[in-house]
């Protein structure tokens, strides 16, 4: 369930570079439109992953909610913390990318 919720706050948050106030907001810079397009795809795929591991750790029924839960949970977080401290949620993100795919990988 952890893998699952730092998984989707890092998809939120790669969705969230993806957009130019932010991207400038956290980074300084506005994004390039091919970074534009690789950010949303990761962020999507980064989502869809949490969605995988979810299910494979709960089950379809028990996971869908979990992970609706998981996604609740982090988009508020993700939200709470930009207008305060963007640059922490940027490095949250990584963070919770490379440990939420180390706790997946542990998992199996």
């Amino acid at each position: 369930m952890l893998a699952a919720g730092l998984l989707s706050y890092a998809g939120f948050s790669a969705l969230c570079l993806a957009m130019e106030r932010h991207h400038q907001e956290m980074l300084g810079r506005r994004p390039s439109p091919s970074r534009k397009v690789q950010l949303r795809v990761a962020g999507w795929a980064l989502l869809a992953l949490s969605l995988w591991v979810s299910v494979l750790s709960a089950g379809w029924a028990m996971g869908l909610v979990r992970w609706t839960a998981m996604l609740m949970g982090s988009a508020v977080f993700l939200v709470w913390l930009l207008p305060y401290r963007p640059r922490w949620a940027l490095v949250l993100a990584a963070a919770g990318l490379l440990l939420g795919l180390l706790a997946a990988a542990a998992r199996w």
